[in-house]
């Protein structure tokens, strides 16, 4: 396995600076092969080409952790069923990927290269079609939104029940989301808020993004009644039930989502286990679920929170990112870490917290860009 790490880590930095080239071929010679295939792919594709080239990515940097490699590629496989991707639509993308990485490689790419790809490719869709194959589950849920409001200029938090059976997930994953009514076959991650409850409900904190088609719908327009599609359950930001250190939370903005699921299942079981939350944003206004952190700290002598502002000097508390506050605090050298946001905020957290010494096998984390 190493030999072929290493063979597709070198033959990727050949392409690397042309990713959106890659993609955007990768595309069409799948569509020009399988025009039929196209219907199963949202009208803008944009999205949709930075997420091939992060899976493929993500893929090629797990390859020197096998466990770690066949459960992510497993989940994919899962994920992928709300795209009613078949088993022998596998080997048609198999084709069109090394035909893109020839082609943008040029001279430069090898028999070796190609060898070393065709193979990773075979692992990783036969680890996808076992995922998806073993999953009893359907491809996705149909949900309902029972509430719907509106905590900030941007942000919007709602509560959803899957109307088949309930979704089974831990706390700390995500699962991705579409919006059938004003935006179909487009979905977005969004983390769940709470843990699993008898109930079967779901809440997500959603932040609109500029032109976010998926989040400014969520935010903007869906009303309680709506429908919403929700795929199977990804992410490994969860609790380790056996760890007996105390646990230091990072969210910057709705990344409080997961943290706040880790939190209410903490609350079941956690009797010695000291938990800090450090909840960071640019301002008061986007500290949305402040009051609910601070009674849930009032009823919990083992929670603090520390919330602090990088852009808005009135707000009294901490200022700056929320990764230098942590680094005022501590010492956490024998702590579990959670960090979850935005992207730039949890590679900035990451870095920090490296600078603090704090073992890396400690940290977990998910982020829906690249760090």
């Amino acid at each position: 396995m190493g030999n072929l790490s290493r063979l597709l880590k070198e033959s990727w930095t050949l392409v690397e600076e042309q990713q959106d080239k890659v993609a955007g071929y990768f595309y069409a010679r799948i569509f020009l092969s399988n025009p039929h295939l196209r219907n199963l792919f949202p009208v803008t594709m944009d999205v949709q080409r930075a997420r091939l080239l992060g899976a493929i990515v993500s893929a090629v940097q797990t390859l020197d952790d096998p466990d770690r490699f066949e459960e992510y590629l497993r989940q994919l496989g899962r994920d992928h069923r709300k795209f009613h991707v078949e088993p022998e639509h596998y080997e048609v993308v198999g084709e069109a990927l090394l035909e893109a990485l020839r082609t943008f490689a040029g001279e430069s790419w090898s028999i070796e290269y190609d060898q070393a790809w065709g193979d990773a490719y075979n692992v990783i869709a036969k680890k996808m079609i076992a995922g998806a194959e073993a999953d009893p589950n359907p491809a996705f849920w149909h949900a309902e939104v029972l509430t719907h409001e509106r905590r900030a200029r941007d942000i919007a938090v709602m509560t959803c029940r899957p109307l088949q059976y309930p979704l089974e997930y831990r706390a700390g994953q995500y699962v991705s989301v579409e919006a059938p009514r004003y935006q179909p076959r487009l979905w977005r991650t969004y983390s769940m808020a709470n843990a699993p409850n008898k109930e079967g409900t779901i809440e997500f904190h959603v932040r609109a993004l500029g032109a976010g088609w998926v989040s400014s719908a969520l935010v903007r327009r869906v009303q309680v009644g709506d429908l919403l599609r929700v795929a199977a359950p990804m992410g490994t930001m969860t609790l380790d039930r056996k760890s007996t250190r105390d646990v230091v939370c990072v969210a910057g903005g709705t990344g409080l989502a997961p943290v706040k699921a880790l939190i209410e299942e903490l609350t079941r079981y956690n009797r010695t286990r000291w938990v800090h939350v450090f909840f960071g944003a640019k301002d008061r206004d986007d500290l949305y679920d402040l009051p609910e952190l601070n009674k849930l700290a009032a009823r919990y002598p083992w929670l603090s929170v520390v919330p602090a502002c990088s852009d808005d000097r009135n707000f009294v508390g901490e200022q700056g990112n929320i990764g230098e506050v942590v680094a005022r605090y501590g010492p956490w050298g024998d702590h579990d870490f959670f960090v979850s946001g935005s992207a730039s905020m949890v590679k900035n957290t990451l870095r920090t917290l490296a600078e603090l010494k704090v073992p890396a096998v400690r940290i977990k984390y998910d982020t829906f860009g690249d760090i």
